[in-house]
């Protein structure tokens, strides 16, 4: 089956939609899907609170859309918009739940939308992040169930994992290289295709879905295990009295070792996507050990940052309770307006809870997410000094910060969670 004329309409306008509509819409007719009219009104506007896109490709696929029928980018939260598109991609989020088990209800619902409005001869692909078998068990039959189609037959599918890094300018959508996948051999060329024609890197077709998948899932999880060696590296060494950065650096000059930095592990992939591969992992009689091992030490670091910050304010003489805290920084990655999973949020409410007043400052932040999210209130600038100073998230704004200066005095501390200050002016750090 070959769609001879596509018209693609993205659902969820977030961090891997919309640049995946921008790039869509300067070959083919699209459309930007997303419930959140806010969202919608912001963008026809020309306006990104991500900073994922460039706005001059957005104004332009914008302007194109107006006087062009095949190529474009409109916008639009209404759900009868959709039955004029013929290939649906569903870039919503993929979160978990507080009991960190997968949280589908997002996709299963932007399935269920899909179901109302599917034609014959339609393709949903999916790229939000699953677990092995989600797309064909968990979302096809709420499509069938809807729409009264037959899978592979009325309707098709397929799966090309998102692989957007937040606030990287470098390596971008179309420098990525892409895994695709199609529910059959022919739908599978149908759908490499089409990221072929805006991906520059080329693009890699995985023979089945779960294949795709499977790799989404243990790409980050690799990361995450890599990254928890050396968070429990830290721990070690924090009691041996060495530093860190220090080992690894010596360690480095060893032509296959791999520098990995300690550090906190948020946001929407890396601390996300082990869990879901663990899930189904359990769902299968097996119980995983290192992704699950490694999960416990990255889920664990915010705690041990606090109660360092916490010690050496007792080292150095300075009362614990009432004491001022400024944390720098709660998104989850550093030049990144994203506060999913950010696990800053662990260092403040341990901080909280030894009764230090804490001060949260992050120029990249919406002020209105934060509190919305984690019920914290910005500072909208420093104005006063601290007993304890921590870097959380290493923005590029924080390196003009007279550090010292906000220190209440000789006897403050500063904990450098990202090894980004010079070593000369913290106290402690990863």
């Amino acid at each position: 089956m070959v769609l001879t004329n596509k018209k693609i309409a993205i659902i969820g306008l977030g961090y891997v939609g919309l640049p995946l509509a921008i790039e869509f819409s300067k070959k083919y007719r699209v459309l930007g899907f997303d419930i959140n009219r806010d969202r919608i009104n912001e963008l026809s506007n020309g306006k990104d609170r991500t900073k994922e896109a460039s706005l001059d490709d957005l104004n332009l696929t914008i302007s194109i859309a107006k006087s062009n029928n095949l190529i474009g980018l409109t916008f639009s939260d209404d759900v009868t918009a959709l039955k004029d598109y013929n290939v649906f991609i569903v870039t919503v989020p993929t979160p978990i739940d507080q009991f960190k088990a997968p949280d589908l209800k997002p996709l299963e619902k932007a399935s269920e939308m899909l179901g109302k409005i599917l034609k014959e001869g339609d393709i949903v692909i999916y790229e939000s992040t699953v677990y092995p078998g989600c797309t064909e068990e968990d979302c096809v039959p709420i499509l069938e169930r809807f729409s009264g189609l037959k899978f592979n037959e009325g309707f098709y599918c397929g799966y090309s994992p998102e692989r957007i890094n937040p606030g990287d300018k470098v390596n971008t959508l179309t420098k990525i290289k892409k895994v695709t996948s199609g529910s059959t051999p022919e739908i599978a060329d149908v759908v490499d295709n089409l990221y072929s024609s805006i991906i520059t890197a080329g693009t890699h077709k995985a023979p089945s879905i779960k294949v795709a998948e499977a790799s989404k899932a243990i790409e980050n999880a690799q990361r995450d295990v890599n990254i928890s060696f050396v968070n429990e590296l830290a721990l070690i060494f924090d009691k041996m009295g060495i530093d860190t950065t220090d080992v690894i650096e010596a360690a480095g000059t060893k032509w296959n070792f791999l520098k990995y930095r300690p550090g906190l592990v948020g946001g929407h992939c890396i601390g996300v996507d082990p869990y879901y591969l663990a899930h189904k992992a359990e769902s299968l009689g097996y119980h995983p050990q290192v992704i699950l091992s490694g999960r416990r030490v990255n889920d664990n670091m915010g705690m041990f940052v606090a109660n360092k910050v916490v010690k050496l304010l007792i080292k150095k003489g300075q009362r614990v309770s009432g004491a001022k805290a400024l944390i720098l920084g709660i998104t989850f990655k550093e030049d990144c307006p994203d506060i999913r999973n950010s696990k800053v949020i662990d260092i403040y409410k341990e901080l909280d809870q030894f009764g230090l007043v804490v001060d949260v400052f992050d120029p990249h932040a919406d002020k209105h997410e934060v509190e919305e999210e984690y019920g914290i209130r910005l500072i909208n600038d420093i104005s006063e000094t601290y007993q304890a100073i921590v870097l959380a998230v290493s923005h590029k704004e924080f390196l003009a910060l007279d550090i010292k200066n906000l220190c209440s005095d000789e006897n403050a501390v500063i904990f450098d969670t990202k090894s980004f200050l010079d070593r000369n002016l913290v106290d402690s750090r990863l």
